[in-house]
């Protein structure tokens, strides 16, 4: 079932946890923010969105970089009722995806509540004093691979923060799976 977030509620602060990362290492959410922001990307390995786009997160994650934009994606999907979500699962996703950030994994769905996540993917773009600029779309595409020319929503967007702190006014809510709440 697709799913629409809500658009972005403009200096709303980063949160913090300490969650496990399919590579073995327990990270920091706010720790991985680079000097100019962060991006917390919400994302799952079974949903179609996510599949679709997941080739354009990684460029636009080693993109931003060079903007000193940090990047996470947490899964917090109820792996009991979809295991394909699952931790081992999750390592399996992150290695044939040569993700370039820390993928973490959030079973107590807390952070996802805490952050008023509600789709995957679901991206939440920060400033340097993890004020929330940008919830917004990654593109235009949605289940299906689109042009390689799209523009670039989630990436334009963080570049603006990056330069002058703030995102963009107008910004399009991404679209994907819903998240799956625990019962």
């Amino acid at each position: 079932m697709a799913a629409t977030p809500p658009l972005c509620d403009f200096g709303w602060k980063a949160v913090d946890a300490r969650l496990p990362g399919t590579d073995g290492r327990a990270y920091s959410i706010l720790d991985l923010s680079g000097p100019n922001g962060l991006v917390v990307a919400f994302i799952c390995n079974h949903c179609p969105y996510v599949k679709a786009v997941i080739a354009r997160i990684v460029r636009d994650a080693i993109d931003l970089e060079a903007y000193g934009i940090g990047f996470v994606a947490i899964s917090a999907n109820d792996v009991e009722a979809y295991p394909q979500d699952s931790f081992d699962n999750m390592k399996r996703f992150a290695s044939e995806n040569a993700l370039p950030f820390p993928y973490l994994f959030n079973e107590d769905q807390s952070v996802a509540k805490a952050y008023g996540a509600v789709c995957t993917p679901d991206f939440f773009g920060f400033n340097k004093d993890m004020d929330l600029q940008y919830r917004g779309r990654l593109d235009a595409s949605r289940k299906e691979i689109g042009p390689a020319d799209l523009r670039r929503d989630l990436y334009e967007a963080m570049v603006m923060v990056s330069q002058t702190g703030k995102g963009p006014a107008e910004q399009q809510p991404s679209i994907g799976c819903a998240i799956k709440w625990k019962t």
